[in-house]
């Protein structure tokens, strides 16, 4: 077991009191919050790690809505790539990835620079929450990419596509009912059951699935639990079956990352994420619903 994918607040703070060669160290900060989308923005401009860049998850993690795809569908590999560039992380970069704390937009970045091959990405444990608790300094910016480069400067950055660490709806579809695909939706229980949908037209939940809220890998102050405490609980989930047979979801393939990332953290490998998840999947009234709640759907369904 290896919690390898964390990187502590002190552990952080000297790294950046080091020397580091350009490109080496790339600081993102990733918040955002679903309900106020230019909150993140403004945030990074009253404060933030030194040197960090800021990616928003609507316009640089997403690609644009179509109305079938997904709430934040995924971006080309190419164009996310591009982005990352851009903003200076190589091949051979070290990426340390944070948000307020709520752990979803950074494990959702963490999992996108997975899936192009960089490996080399880290998630600050409690987020920038826990920076601020143990008193280090931030710094503050007049405009967001300050450190955004030219394309001559940008960093050469080879895709390496991980296709393993992705499912469709189609291949999600396909092995409903078959016995070897577990599902993990990563929602609150009351969306889950379908006792209230405030984002989605449909409430309820993909038929067979399981509910892990993604918070339950979270200790009250935001750092994630132990890996042997995530390992005993997703074990009990997985009930001896293997990890590679779990596909994360949630409502628009954001927090479910969190939950894939806690099973990296535990040492179970191998699962992957239906990225498009709930609001993809509703999007398709020819898709099955399940619900145990008496939310009113908006297409007439309860």
């Amino acid at each position: 077991m290896s919690q390898s994918h964390l990187i502590d607040v002190s552990e952080l703070s000297a790294l950046l009191a080091q020397p580091q060669p350009p490109g080496r160290l790339v600081l993102i900060d990733c918040r955002f919050d679903l309900v106020q989308p230019e909150w993140g923005y403004a945030a990074y401009q009253h404060e933030h790690l030194s040197g960090a860049i800021y990616l928003s998850l609507d316009s640089d993690l997403s690609a644009p809505l179509t109305g079938s795809n997904g709430r934040h569908p995924l971006p080309s590999p190419e164009d996310f790539a591009a982005t990352l560039a851009r903003t200076g992380v190589g091949s051979a970069s070290q990426v340390v990835v944070y948000d307020q704390g709520v752990a979803m937009m950074a494990a959702r970045l963490w999992w996108m620079l997975r899936w192009i091959g960089c490996g080399n990405v880290r998630v600050l444990d409690g987020g920038l929450a826990a920076w601020q608790a143990a008193g280090l300094p931030l710094a503050a910016s007049d405009h967001a990419l300050a450190q955004e480069l030219s394309p001559s400067e940008a960093e050469p950055l080879d895709v390496k596509l991980q296709t393993g660490m992705l499912r469709s709806a189609q291949q999600v579809l396909q092995a409903l009912g078959e016995g070897g695909q577990i599902l993990l939706d990563a929602r609150a229980e009351e969306r889950f059951r379908g006792d209230v949908e405030p984002l989605d037209p449909v409430a309820g939940h993909i038929p067979g699935a399981l509910n892990r809220p993604f918070m339950q890998n979270l200790m009250p102050d935001g750092r994630f639990k132990s890996a042997s405490q995530l390992k005993h609980e997703f074990e009990t989930l997985l009930q001896g079956r293997p990890a590679t047979q779990l596909v994360h979801q949630c409502g628009s393939g954001v927090s479910a990352a969190v939950n894939m990332l806690a099973m990296e953290i535990a040492g179970l490998t191998g699962s992957s994420l239906y990225a498009g998840s709930w609001s993809e999947w509703v999007s398709d009234p020819s898709r099955p619903v399940a619900a145990y709640g008496t939310a009113l759907n908006k297409q007439g369904v309860t």
